[in-house]
């Protein structure tokens, strides 16, 4: 429900109030009595109800994870590439030997 503000024109007493978009405006002072309320023009008000929104509610499934870091998942790390040995041997053997 949307939370609009008041303002007596008489008093200047200001307040908010709770009010479903179908209702009524206001238009008693709760301070003066007087019929002089006036709403006014005010940034959208709102409030969020429940137990609270998280990042995790919507995510695919279970074991799909974010990765805050920006690096790699541990399923998707390679391992750093070895030099081969057989590979400099061979090259050590075919060289000219001076």
């Amino acid at each position: 429900m949307p939370i609009y503000e008041y303002q007596c024109k008489s008093c200047g007493h200001e307040f908010e109030a709770i009010q479903k978009l179908s209702d009524d405006p206001l238009k008693e002072c709760p301070a003066c009595g007087d019929l002089e309320l006036a709403k006014l023009i005010s940034a959208a008000g709102f409030r969020l109800k429940g137990g609270g929104w998280y990042e995790t509610d919507f995510k695919g499934g279970k074991d799909k994870k974010k990765n805050l870091a920006g690096g790699e998942s541990s399923e998707t790390k390679s391992e750093p590439a070895k030099p081969d040995a057989s590979k400099s041997e061979s090259k050590l053997a075919a060289s000219p030997a001076s």
